[in-house]
């Protein structure tokens, strides 16, 4: 097994991939738009958290009338959020992109899932809008797409430390891909507790996490002290993880499900705990359909390695991720400074560290 050319979704031939986020001035937060081509990609969805906002999910049940979507959007601002959606929807029909419904007329089919990130910048009226959808259309690419602390993963966080955006992606057997894209926003942790380290790294693929160690034990102590002096204030619908799996094989409906409920699996092998009642964790499959339609054990292999994109993902997420808000001894280890923001008189961002800030030697920094 091996990872594509970039070790992301966009190895899925079709996909792109646009971010656009605010940062400052009391802003932490962003957008993510999926892009498959201009026809569209067979699509399913799978809701698990028990706080969700979503959008055009129904229709993606394989009882439903509509086979293809446009573009998946990944966003910050909560439910408030969900403009973005509207916002790519505006661009796909100003290019010409949709489903055709009546002589000249195509609507395009957007479905969105949001995560919560509202007051991290320091300010809960700021939050993406349907502008923030058209610069992420915009924004679209088949580059490598930014990983850690862009698009919807801006403000995210994870467990007490900064969450962010990772993707992973894997050539099959059969020379298909399947890659996967996620915005790690969790009220549980990616880091095991007995050790600091991160569930994810122990599922890479060879030589992917290996530059890796095991925290020090002071670090790790450091750790545990500073989350027992911090109890967990949850509310619903305080966290959210969202990811799209993408692949190149021709699949149904009723399989893009099931590959979206498989990237669940990875999804749970990454974060703990998971699916709670303060996540709307949601994950999409899409099938851009370049090749031809697997058999059953090709389809196996398929949703084995899909769920395992997912939770490489998340560790990519966390290792990319740098840390936010304003500098203080508990943050950053040094001595206290006066917030910029709060300086200009602005909204005070969240402080949240980085997994590799809260643990540098994991990265051999005391070799």
């Amino acid at each position: 097994m091996r990872p594509g050319p970039t070790n992301s979704i966009v190895d899925v031939p079709g996909i792109r991939v646009g971010h656009v986020d605010r940062v400052g001035g009391g802003w932490l937060t962003g957008t993510t738009v999926v892009l498959p081509w201009a026809d569209g990609a067979m699509a399913g969805v799978d809701v698990r958290g028990g706080g969700p906002g979503t959008r055009e999910t129904d229709l993606l049940d394989p009882r439903n009338l509509v086979q293809r979507v446009h573009a998946i959007v990944l966003t910050g601002g909560s439910a408030y959020g969900l403009d973005a959606a509207g916002g790519v929807m505006a661009a796909l029909e100003a290019d010409g992109v949709g489903l055709p419904v009546q002589p000249g007329v195509r609507v395009p089919i957007v479905p969105a899932a949001v995560c919560f990130d509202l007051g991290r910048g320091g300010s809960a009226s700021n939050r993406p809008d349907a502008d923030f959808g058209r610069r992420a259309y915009a924004a679209a690419s088949a580059d490598a797409p930014a990983q850690g602390c862009a698009g919807a993963g801006a403000g995210a966080a994870a467990g007490g430390l900064k969450g962010g955006v990772g993707s992973a992606s894997a050539v099959l057997a059969d020379g298909a891909v399947v890659a996967a894209l996620v915005v790690v926003n969790a009220a549980g942790s990616c880091v095991d507790p007995a050790t600091g380290e991160l569930y994810a790294a122990r599922f890479g693929l060879p030589g992917e996490f290996d530059g890796l160690r095991r925290p020090s034990a002071s670090e790790l102590a450091a750790a545990r002290q500073l989350a027992q002096s911090r109890p967990p204030s949850l509310g619903v619908g305080l966290a959210t993880t969202l990811a799209v799996v993408a692949t190149d094989h021709a699949l149904d409906k009723a399989q893009c499900q099931k590959l979206a409920g498989i990237g669940h699996d990875g999804m749970a092998r990454a974060i703990r705990p998971v699916h709670t009642m303060f996540d709307g964790d949601t994950v999409f499959a899409l099938a851009t359909g370049g090749r031809p339609a697997p058999d059953a054990m090709q389809l196996h292999e398929l949703l084995d390695v899909g769920g395992d994109c997912v939770t490489r993902a998340i560790g990519h997420a966390m290792l990319a991720a740098s840390s936010v808000g304003p500098a203080s001894s508990e943050s950053t280890g040094g001595s206290s400074e006066a917030s910029p923001d709060a300086e200009a008189g602005l909204p005070v961002p969240v402080s949240l560290r980085s997994y590799l800030d809260a643990f540098p030697s994991a990265k051999g920094h005391n070799d």
